[in-house]
């Protein structure tokens, strides 16, 4: 080193620290925090694949998965093997034919024979299992992620948050996630690692033999990289160089399509929610004349799921391009770089079908993530999406919620309940209700009287505080649900039919004042569809009746009946919890009720609390506040 760059080195190396503190970091372009935040996105995509697919192989099923996976991934490798069987009959076959050997030529056919039947079993059995293990993980699955979905009315709660959270990042279309998103996962999970598996091994397999096949070449190299050189494995180089810039090439073509393909799956999904609503919503939709609104909402949403698959549809495009120049061009490439040695009589035929073949395996296992691509991106967002939902779950299972306590009496101390925009309905509120009680929940509409009911059976999340709720009760909501199927499930829902009998059946209907459906219990039907709301409303009284609780919380039940029907059903209810020893609470708008209850609880405007009254003292407040 001559002195003079010896001076420069050390003036560097101490003007260092003062050059560093007086000059401040630049920040990052936009180009490179791209860069880094997909980066950061892909890494992520593993925790949530392992996350999803970790507690399947620690389940009760975890021998019968393990040994599913065991037996697949041994199939994999004996596949792989007879691949590497099949390469060494190229170079003697091929041979055979060079020579016009005969003998040589028909043994080898007869041993082909064999090498490929052994091949095919191999190939049926590897498919059947993964198909089992495909199965049986998407059964296992679909079942843990509704037990989530379903336990601790999370489905009601994460249903109130998606329309409540302005930053959008509440899961939307759990229907869609759970039946078609864990479906793609499983699939997409057990195809893509078994493939990759695969390509891995193979990859192992026939390097060696491609290296083994390959001469050493020299290459002119410049001075500065150290003058001619010569190179072993020649065509193992080429086929690392050769995928190298494929998969860079792939990955900068189809860059897109991961994004594309999340909102794919996101706007298929809402198209498919807005017709679901039309469905649900056919009988008010139809009175309404509202056809056409709905037909150009669902015109819009397929607008733009088409204009998202139509670009999806030309990045696709794009990549397959390359993808097919690219494999195209691998079927000559290693005949061209092999020629020269073929020509030369270095080679046979043989060995130079053999090298093509090697270098095929070794190409197509460089080249998997090329091949994939598209199904990668596939993949990755479904698995974001799974992992959102899975996330948003664990919060609510984790949020901390107000959870009734069994008792004998309706009590709550310190109840606080707010909207979902923060705004509060009670701070702080004490409330009682003793057997024997009959209360009236009264207030204008929209001042929180449902909610308050909603809070006491401890499903609304924004309340807090310490609620005692009575073991044997039962809310009647504003609007009842009916599944699908005989009257009788529709009656005894959420039980089981088989715990009533017929007779019980019967007295409740004709109880509710529902004659003409006791020879219908049976008859499987729509009942949400095909009750009128009266019908509903006493349908849902006769539930009650049939399962004869001790207290019951009413929310609006008589508010499509007749004042007769009202009167009559109103006094079996009181009745009914008087029998029992429990009390009745009710959130009604019409005067008519009052005479079933002796308190009111008057909820105001603006107030946020709950005014305790006498009916008798309280009656004209009540009516006035209704």
């Amino acid at each position: 080193m001559s002195p003079r760059w010896q001076h420069k080195t050390l003036s560097f190396a101490s003007a260092r620290p003062a050059t560093v503190a007086a000059q401040p970091l630049r920040p990052l372009d936009a180009q490179t925090m791209n860069a880094l935040a997909r980066l950061r996105r892909a890494l992520a995509v593993a925790p949530q694949a392992w996350a999803l697919a970790a507690p399947y192989f620690r389940s009760e099923r975890r021998w019968q998965a393990r040994g599913l996976l065991a037996a697949i991934v041994a199939l994999n490798l004996a596949a792989v093997y007879m691949l590497v069987q099949i390469n060494s009959w190229n170079r003697l076959f091929y041979d055979a034919l060079q020579q016009r050997d005969a003998a040589v030529f028909w043994a080898q056919l007869v041993h082909f024979g064999w090498l490929a039947m052994t091949y095919v079993v191999i190939a049926v059995y590897r498919f059947y299992l993964t198909q089992r293990l495909q199965i049986s993980w998407r059964r296992w699955l679909t079942q843990h992620t509704l037990g989530r979905w379903l336990a601790g009315k999370a489905f009601y709660r994460l249903e109130l948050a998606r329309f409540t959270d302005a930053s959008g990042a509440m899961p939307d279309n759990p229907d869609q996630r759970i039946q078609e998103d864990l479906n793609l996962f499983t699939a997409a999970t057990v195809g893509l690692s078994m493939g990759l598996l695969n390509a891995m091994v193979t990859l192992v397999s026939f390097v060696g033999i491609l290296w083994g096949l390959s001469a050493s070449v020299g290459l002119p190299l410049p001075a500065v990289l150290g003058g001619p050189r010569e190179f072993p494995g020649f065509m193992v180089w080429m086929a690392v160089l050769y995928c190298v810039a494929g998969s860079a090439i792939s990955f900068w073509v189809g860059r897109p399509l991961m994004r594309l393909n999340y909102r794919q799956q996101r706007l298929e999904a809402d198209f498919r929610h807005r017709m679901v609503r039309v469905r649900e919503h056919s009988e008010a939709i139809a009175l309404d004349g509202g056809e056409g609104v709905e037909g150009g909402q669902l015109d819009r949403r397929l607008t733009d799921v088409l204009a998202n698959y139509l670009t999806l549809v030309k990045k696709q495009k794009n990549l397959v391009w390359f993808t097919s120049f690219f494999g195209q061009a691998a079927v000559v490439f290693p005949f061209i770089v092999a020629a020269p040695r073929f020509f030369s009589g270095a080679i046979q035929l043989g060995e130079l079908m053999q090298i093509a073949s090697a270098f095929d395996r070794v190409q197509g296992s460089l080249s998997w993530i090329v091949d994939n691509y598209a199904d990668l991106a596939a993949w990755r967002a479904t698995t974001e999406r799974l992992g959102g939902f899975s996330a948003s779950l664990a919060a609510q299972a984790d949020a901390q919620q107000l959870r009734p306590e069994p008792g004998e009496r309706l009590q709550a101390r310190g109840l606080d309940v707010s909207l979902p925009d923060g705004r509060p309905l009670l701070t702080q509120a004490r409330l009682d209700a003793a057997p024997g009680d009959a209360i009236l929940v009264a207030g204008p509409s929209g001042v929180g009287k449902s909610t308050l009911l909603r809070a006491l059976a401890g499903i609304w999340p924004w309340a807090r505080g310490a609620v005692t709720l009575p073991r044997d009760a039962m809310f009647i909501p504003q609007r009842p649900y009916f599944p699908d199927g005989p009257l009788r499930d529709a009656l005894a829902y959420p039980e089981p039919a088989a715990r009533y009998g017929d007779a019980e059946l019967r007295r409740a209907l004709n109880q509710a004042r529902l004659p003409g459906l006791c020879p219908r219990l049976d008859e499987a039907g729509a009942w949400n569809a095909q009750l009128s709301g009266g019908e509903q409303q006493r349908l849902a009284i006769a539930r009650v009746l049939l399962k004869r609780p001790a207290w019951v919380f009413a929310d609006e039940a008589t508010s499509a009946l007749d004042g007769a029907t009202e009167a009559q059903l109103y006094q079996r209810l009181r009745d009914l919890v008087q029998v029992r020893g429990g009390a009745l609470v009710s959130v009604a708008h019409r005067d008519s009720v009052q005479p079933y209850h002796r308190t009111c609880w008057r909820m105001l405007p603006g107030i946020t609390g709950v005014q305790v009254e006498p009916i008798a003292a309280a009656a004209a407040a009540c009516t006035r506040a209704q």
